[in-house]
């Protein structure tokens, strides 16, 4: 089980495309960015420095629930601030719990006080599924006489 390991492979094969807004853009702006790349969340950062995220759960229930305009109000008015984050040194079992526990879905991973990716529960169930997947295989092909 696929738990133990850190997540720097995992890294390596996503690949470190991060998508931010500025505190400053509408939550308009914000929503359209998450469409456009095809994400749930977007890291609200300035010059480098990660200030919140913003995910389609703030915009829903922030904006759409309280009847406020889109369009009139601030990122950084609904981002959640602090972000939890992590290092491509917590493990698998460690991330799964932190999202768990904390009710969230998405984590920016840091490294020397940068960001260098975002991790969601689909990235992490994916890898983990994968990773049973082959396991399930490499089994299948000892018992087949296949060879370990």
């Amino acid at each position: 089980m696929p738990l133990d390991e850190s997540i720097g492979p995992m890294l390596k094969r996503k690949g470190g495309e991060v998508f931010s807004m500025l505190p400053t853009a509408t939550v308009y702006d914000a929503v359209v960015c998450m469409a456009e790349k095809g994400v749930g969340a977007l890291l609200v950062m300035t010059d480098g420095h990660l200030d919140g995220i913003i995910s389609e759960r703030d915009y829903a229930r922030k904006i759409v629930l309280l009847g406020r305009s889109s369009k009139e109000t601030l990122v950084s008015e609904i981002m959640s601030s602090p972000v939890i984050t992590v290092t491509p040194r917590h493990t698998i079992g460690d991330c799964m719990r932190i999202i768990s526990d904390n009710r969230i879905r998405h984590l920016p991973v840091t490294e020397n006080g940068r960001v260098c990716a975002v991790l969601s529960i689909g990235d992490l169930v994916n890898w983990i599924i994968t990773a049973q997947q082959e396991t399930i295989k490499h089994l299948e092909a000892y018992i087949s006489g296949g060879g370990a």
